[in-house]
């Protein structure tokens, strides 16, 4: 629970020692509430399968306990259950089936190059802030409905609320977000397009319009999820890459590599860190006895590094088939943006495999003190065509 242990040291020794000897551990309450963790593969994905025992309603991050309720449980995407859950996500589901995505791949791919390209011309840059941050922000800015004036505007600050390390800038950029898509939504309500913002806005929900509040509550839902683990993914895919150049060479020479180089990157990046559900009604996992109310905390990562599952889970191989990681979820909640995230991934790696481009690390890279998401903050690199 030490946020450092992810920027500074080891979690998978613990987690492999849990795996092995304390599958479900109990957690007893610190200012966090006490809460059970997982660990194994199995037991997460039978857990996210099982929604009617293992609720989000009430939150699916730690929270300290003296922070009340999250304010969006019950109330948007990621934080409700059935049957509110199904409908939320029936009103926005269309826009990242394949076939959406698909049909912005064109304009996903413009925006790839133009990120790099800006990145080439600066020569040293940050890899995560100047060109990971910067095309999936753009690309879900467009399918909101975010006029692309205001693109740069959201991109400072989301970056704010991010990745900076005073949480009084994290929490004041926040709620400029709010307020942001309290004009937005606003606007649509009166004159909606084809957008995002618009269809929440003009949505009813078993014959009721959403409040204003909601709508606002699920842009900024639809904001981070479209946003933030895949920045901190194509981020930290980059750094694997460099830190592993046998295998980014190995893409270089067969780009009929990327869809299972994407895949690896997932796995091994696991960007969300822990996702929380509340017991609903009694359970019992390895014969532990999960009561009602208790928090259960799994652990992706560990699942993702599980011997029983991956073989050499500790290597990163761009060549792994099968991979089917845990990084995007399972069940019910199965990450909304799953299919939008690996094109992103895939149309950032194939841009620069396509320009040639030369990556090489300027300086450290700094790793988020964070419990919530893990991987680079910041990674100054130098970037040259061939």
């Amino acid at each position: 629970m030490d946020p450092e242990l992810y920027s500074q040291g080891d979690p998978f020794v613990q987690w492999k020692w849990l795996r092995a000897n304390d599958p479900v551990h109990w957690h007893r309450p610190t200012e966090l509430p006490g809460f059970w963790s997982l660990t194994r593969y199995h037991d997460i994905r039978t857990a996210y399968r099982d929604a009617e025992t293992f609720s989000s309603a009430q939150g699916i991050l730690l929270r300290p306990a003296d922070h009340g309720a999250d304010p969006g449980g019950g109330r948007t995407l990621a934080l409700t259950d059935a049957p509110r859950h199904k409908q939320l996500r029936g009103l926005v589901d269309g826009w990242f089936a394949v076939r959406s995505v698909r049909a912005l791949e064109a304009e996903m791919q413009g925006i790839a190059e133009r990120v790099v390209n800006t990145a080439l011309e600066q020569g040293s840059c940050d890899f995560v802030t100047d060109v990971a941050a910067r095309i999936p922000l753009f690309v879900i800015c467009r399918m909101m409905g975010v006029p692309e004036s205001d693109w740069e505007h959201l991109y400072d600050l989301t970056s704010q609320a991010f990745a900076a390390g005073d949480p009084l800038t994290r929490r004041f950029a926040h709620l400029n977000i709010l307020g942001y898509f309290e004009t937005l939504q606003a606007e649509k309500a009166q004159k909606p397009g084809d957008d995002l913002v618009s269809v929440l806005a003009t949505a009813e929900v078993e014959g009721e319009r959403l409040s204003a509040d909601d709508v606002i509550l699920n842009c900024d839902n639809l904001l981070v999820g479209g946003t933030e683990n895949t920045r901190i993914a194509a981020a930290g895919g980059m750094l694997a890459l460099l830190e592993h150049p046998g295998q980014w060479q190995a893409v270089r020479d067969g780009h009929e590599l990327l869809p299972s180089t994407v895949e690896e990157v997932l796995r091994w990046t696991s960007t969300a860190t822990h996702i929380m559900r509340t017991a609903v009604r009694p359970t019992e996992i390895h014969g532990q006895r999960i009561e009602v109310g208790d928090k259960v905390v799994f652990w992706l990562p560990s699942a993702n590094r599980d011997e029983s599952v991956f073989t050499d889970p500790d290597t990163f191989d761009v060549h792994r088939t099968p991979n089917r990681h845990l990084s995007l979820g399972f069940g019910e909640h199965f990450c909304l943006g799953s299919m939008l995230a690996r094109v992103e991934l895939r149309l950032l790696y194939g841009e620069l495999l396509r320009q040639g481009v030369h990556v090489e690390l300027d300086g450290e890279p700094k790793l988020l003190d964070s419990i919530v998401v893990n991987g680079p903050e910041s990674m100054p690199v130098r970037m040259k065509a061939a």
